[in-house]
């Protein structure tokens, strides 16, 4: 451990930080922006501190999945731009990437977020896939929570555009006042293990201190669709337990943010 993660451990310990924030506190303000993009169907733009993510939406019309016949789809793509952080480079999604794109997939996925079944148009042959891109701008820690939110900001704001009906064709310059049938908004939250203490919405040097993290994805009611455990060091069942307990916590106040600057 370096010097810098030794005294972010220390001051962890002690329930601060080198921001001055106590280890169970937001960076503040966080913003959402929606429409950022007019070729979307839904966008937005989040901020949390120095940390800068942008979601977008695009729907198309294919083929459902033969196991899915009568339901739509969603798939979930995550590019780390090396202009966000030194650390990225050019070329294919790596690790983290990956691993980005599938919790944040996971949750909505496994929430049952949105109503699968209204995205079909005729069972077998027709139906709207969601495709979820999200980019980095700037990367100072947290990008799980980050990219939770600036999704669900995007999924809300989304809009169906036009189908011709003779030809079926889509025209992309135009919005229907269709949005998409969302049941659920999962969000995600990160906590951070350092030490022995457990903290959220870590910078990027903090980031580089912690032992273990836990991504937990939940829905207003408190029910949870998605877990992701990530470090080295092993978690017990009580440190588990907390972590959840305060995840469910937050999560309400995300959603809260995001309820009061996203309106469906």
């Amino acid at each position: 451990m370096d010097v810098n993660s030794e005294t972010i451990a220390r001051l962890a310990s002690t329930g601060q930080r080198l921001d001055g924030r106590n280890v169970q506190e937001y960076r503040q303000p966080i913003v959402i922006e929606t429409n950022i993009s007019w070729t979307a169907e839904g966008s937005a733009k989040v901020q949390i501190g120095k940390t800068v993510i942008l979601a977008g939406v695009k729907l198309a019309i294919e083929k459902p999945y033969n196991d899915t016949p009568d339901e739509g789809g969603i798939m979930v793509n995550a590019e780390l731009l090396p202009l966000s952080s030194p650390e990225y480079e050019p070329g294919p999604p790596g690790i983290k990437a990956v691993e980005l794109a599938r919790v944040i997939d996971r949750g909505i996925r496994e929430a049952k977020a949105i109503d699968m079944k209204k995205l079909c148009i005729t069972p077998g042959e027709k139906a709207w896939f969601m495709m979820i891109d999200i980019i980095t701008i700037n990367d100072d820690g947290n990008l799980f929570d980050a990219a939770g939110l600036a999704v669900l900001a995007a999924l809300k704001s989304a809009h169906f555009p036009v189908v011709d009906p003779e030809t079926g064709a889509i025209d992309y310059k135009h919005k229907t006042e269709e949005t998409l049938p969302i049941i659920k908004e999962p969000v995600p939250v990160t906590i951070y293990k350092i030490g022995t203490s457990l903290l959220i919405d870590p910078t990027r040097e903090e980031e580089d201190a912690y032992d273990a993290r836990l991504t937990v994805a939940s829905d207003d009611k408190g029910i949870l669709s998605a877990l992701q455990k990530g470090g080295d060091a092993p978690l017990t069942m009580e440190e588990i337990s907390a972590m959840i307990d305060l995840a469910l916590e937050k999560a309400k106040f995300l959603r809260k943010t995001l309820n009061s600057l996203v309106k469906s």
